[in-house]
């Protein structure tokens, strides 16, 4: 028998709201099965689909990437698509990173340099 798992496990697992999770359900994110009671049940599909999504949020994918991605994994069960899209994306990304980071740079050289300034023109007034 596969393993399932309810929404409240998922939830507490990834360390999200149970509305989370349904509101990726909503747009068609993941697609939980029903039992005959109609309350949602997740297999590993779900499970892992949930931690792509995490996964992808964290480094910043919108929603319609990381949807994307899934969509190209099911129809593709090699993964090739997904991962080539995956790095695509990921290339993106990283380039966006790096400018940040070169924008940070830039700006924390700018404060240090202000800060010099600063400290030399009160020890002038500390002098005087």
């Amino acid at each position: 028998m596969t393993a399932t798992y309810t929404i409240s496990e998922l939830a507490s697992t990834y360390g999200v709201s149970t509305r989370t999770i349904r509101y990726y359900e909503e747009i068609g994110l993941i697609k939980p099965e029903r039992n005959a009671s109609g309350h949602r049940y997740f297999t590993k599909k779900e499970k892992t689909q949930l931690q792509l999504i995490f996964r992808g949020k964290k480094y910043g994918f919108h929603l319609e990437e990381i949807k994307e991605m899934i969509r190209l994994f099911d129809e593709d069960p090699t993964g090739r698509e997904q991962l080539k899209r995956t790095i695509e994306y990921g290339e993106g990304k990283i380039s966006e990173v790096t400018k940040r980071i070169e924008e940070l740079q830039a700006m924390k050289d700018e404060m240090n340099h202000l800060m010099n300034e600063f400290q030399k023109e009160l020890n002038q007034l500390e002098e005087e």
